[in-house]
């Protein structure tokens, strides 16, 4: 069976930030990044880019008086039920909720790889359930996906671990990180696989341009590993969390560009 179309849509949403807005400026930044002359189009997996027939710019989602989630959902529906395979320039870590409830409709057992500083999984954040700091939570008791598989984890709270163990997440979190070898099998699923990937993963030295440095992150070098390591049929992904106010010279711009590449092109590739 044919693959549908790999398709960027920017998600300019940061309306559930609890601590910073400013995500919501990252999708046009991210785009500028990634057609900078600075650099060329090819990915590390010898995919170029610059044939656009091997993907699609939707350009960025519009909100007006709808709720955001909703218009998150349904624009997030219309590409995966037209078979294509979005991914999806945040905004803040919210948006992953609706967006996956989309990806439900079709996909019965997902798979999630999550990248991330943070598990996501609290019950609730300063009383509010659709926080950035809550989609997983969400994701997870409404059994929209099979298996969740959280990666580069270290701000896990007391509360967050019994969330992990109450819905089996697997977590490989970063004081343990072993070479990509060692993970290997945790990094194949079988049926459709979805990546979520929060630049705050990264060390803060790495990309500095987000609401909440974490240091002691992974480096640039370490995410594109394991990026490359994920074996299942990627259906499509999101990248979250870049601030470019907090951005210095442009270099989490630099980096978000690089791993939205990276993923495309292991997209393209399958």
């Amino acid at each position: 069976m044919k693959r549908g179309l790999p398709t960027l849509l920017g998600v300019p949403f940061d309306g559930q930030s609890s601590y910073l807005r400013g995500a919501a400026d990252a999708p046009p930044k991210i785009r500028e990044a990634m057609h900078c002359d600075a650099c060329n189009s090819w990915t590390e997996l010898g995919v170029d880019l610059g044939r656009k027939e091997t993907w699609h710019d939707a350009g960025d989602l519009e909100f007006f008086e709808e709720d955001a989630f909703s218009a998150i959902e349904n624009a997030l529906s219309e590409i995966v039920a037209a078979g294509n395979l979005p991914l999806s320039l945040g905004g803040d870590h919210s948006i992953t909720f609706p967006i996956i409830k989309a990806f439900a409709r079709k996909y019965s057992a997902l798979t999630i790889f999550h990248f991330d500083a943070h598990p996501d999984l609290y019950d609730e954040f300063e009383g509010n359930r659709l926080s950035h700091a809550c989609p997983f939570a969400r994701i997870m008791e409404a059994g929209l996906a099979k298996r969740l598989v959280q990666i580069g984890i270290r701000t896990a709270t007391h509360h967050q671990r019994e969330q992990a163990a109450r819905f089996g997440v697997e977590v490989i979190e970063m004081r343990s990180l072993p070479a990509v070898e060692e993970v290997r099998a945790q990094l194949k699923a079988e049926g459709p696989v979805y990546i979520s990937f929060d630049i705050d993963v990264l060390d803060p030295a790495c990309a500095p341009g987000v609401s909440h440095r974490e240091p002691g992150g992974m480096t640039t070098r370490e995410a594109i590993n394991l990026l490359h390591a994920i074996q299942g049929e990627i259906v499509g992904a999101d990248f979250v969390e870049y601030n470019p106010v907090r951005d210095v010279s442009g270099i989490t711009a630099t980096v978000a560009a690089k791993i939205v590449k990276e993923i495309l092109g292991k997209m393209i590739a399958e």
